[in-house]
């Protein structure tokens, strides 16, 4: 039997190095404590909101979301929506002005109806009380079970005690990271730096991108991830700031999936404060394309911490695609795989079972037309390829499981390989699955996790 001895190199990026730490960005103030929402009593309420200038007024942050597309969407995503609509007309509740977001941890207020809906708009009022704003620059976050109610008495006190602690220091923003887990077993923090022009336009000045996420259960988003909250000092307007937000998602976010569900309070906030004293990002330059792939950047790896931290994970799944008709094609191959159950075991079992992930592969179909449109696609085509199968031709297919080559469809299919050399690789902290189509110069990748009996055990009794 001959071994392979070639396989498939890792793709490479182009985006700018990231530090995992919550390094503030000039012009924001955060900080985070314990309100009670949470039986375990530990920190479930944070607030981040723009630093007061020296008259004492906080100036409004321009502010773009992404949105989870769930019919049971719940109350903190639509009362965003309708601050972000008002504060930015035109928006459709996509991008607006903010100067204050707030999230509270234990509670989802979803499902619960006109009486949720009021808990949120009461709380929104109390935050821009605290912080002497108008409640429609307020945005809102909430995560926990679905179905419960806010306890508004605790919320409030707790806005009132943890509003004048705000601080511009990353102490601050590490304690709202932290505050906004739930099942999350670590903070999840990312944050990189980029140089723009100075407002003279000969210099330059350091511009900071910061983020901070939760979510390890529940994944598999649709134009969102779990919460996020994204910030940076640079000079950019809200419809801008949305469309770099809009393709960033697509490639990142939307390509994560732990167990396959889509939660019902999924959002991602960005907020720029204008304080770093830069010149104007405006959309189709060259600046543009550098906050773009700053904001990528940190959100692809706050998905790969995600990922890596899934509900019982041992082992962060990650599948890269080349040679497919285009990237759309190759981002849905990458999704399918990471997506599958079986893949998701065989990755837990250290099992080499390269079948499951063809398997996977050949069914894959693209995303919705609102992702497709984000990631690039012109409407016309992100309608007519909405769902359908991405383009897959098993002889011209290879596959490599954790840099053995395991299938070669261009040599007759199955590859002799060191199996056992394989399950030892496969220990890793992380499991690359690569794949090549043979078809174009598309990429894509996709971020995931092992199916554990953790993730089982912890799921069946959530709630008691």
């Amino acid at each position: 039997m001959t071994i392979a001895t070639t396989s498939l190199a890792a793709l490479p990026t182009a985006l700018p190095p990231v530090e995992r730490r919550a390094a503030m960005p000039l012009g924001f103030v955060a900080g985070a404590g314990v309100a009670g929402i949470k039986a375990s009593g530990r920190p479930d309420l944070a607030i981040v909101a723009t630093q007061p200038g020296h008259d004492g007024v906080r100036p409004s942050a321009a502010a773009a979301a992404v949105f989870t597309p769930n019919a049971f969407a719940a109350a903190p995503v639509r009362l965003s929506q309708a601050h972000l609509a008002a504060t930015e007309a035109g928006s459709a509740g996509r991008f607006g002005w903010a100067t204050a977001v707030i999230s509270t941890s234990g509670s989802a207020n979803a499902a619960t109806g006109a009486a949720g809906d009021a808990d949120q708009a009461e709380i929104a009022e109390l935050l821009a009380a605290a912080l002497d704003t108008t409640s429609e620059q307020t945005l809102l976050l909430s995560t926990g079970i679905i179905g419960t109610r806010l306890p508004l008495d605790r919320v409030g006190a707790g806005i009132a005690a943890i509003a004048p602690t705000l601080s511009p220091t990353d102490a601050g923003l590490t304690a709202a990271a932290e505050a906004l887990r739930t099942t999350d077993s670590v903070t999840k923090v990312a944050t990189t730096t980029i140089t723009l022009p100075d407002l003279d336009g000969h210099t330059v000045r350091a511009v900071r991108v910061t983020g901070i996420a939760k979510g390890v259960g529940m994944i598999h988003p649709r134009m969102a991830t779990m919460l996020s909250i994204v910030l940076t000092d640079a000079t950019v307007d809200p419809a801008t700031l949305h469309g770099l937000l809009r393709p960033a998602a697509a490639r990142t976010w939307n390509q994560l999936s732990v167990d396959g569900d889509t939660s019902t309070n999924d959002t991602v906030f960005v907020l720029a404060s204008r304080a770093a004293g830069v010149a104007a990002v405006t959309a189709g330059t060259r600046e543009a394309v550098e906050l773009g792939r700053a904001l990528e950047a940190v959100a692809r790896d706050l998905a790969r911490q995600q990922a890596a931290d899934g509900e019982g994970a041992t082992t962060l799944i990650t599948c890269q695609v080349s040679g497919a008709r285009d990237d759309a094609d190759a981002r849905a191959v990458a999704r399918a795989v990471v997506s599958s159950s079986l893949v998701k075991a065989a990755a837990h079992g250290r099992d080499p079972n390269w079948g499951r992930i063809a398997g996977a592969a050949g069914n894959a179909t693209l995303a919705g037309e609102a992702v497709l449109a984000a990631a690039g696609l012109p409407a016309a085509a992100a309608r007519s390829r909405s769902g359908t199968a991405a383009e897959l031709d098993p002889d011209r297919l290879r596959i490599a499981i954790a840099g053995h080559l395991v299938f070669d469809g261009t040599a007759g299919g199955p590859v002799p390989f060191n199996r056992e050399a394989a399950r030892a690789a496969m220990e890793a902290p992380e499991l690359l699955i690569r794949l090549d189509l043979g078809l174009g110069d598309g990429t894509g990748e996709a971020f995931g996790c092992d199916l554990t009996e953790t993730y089982v055990i912890e799921n069946s009794e959530y709630t008691t």
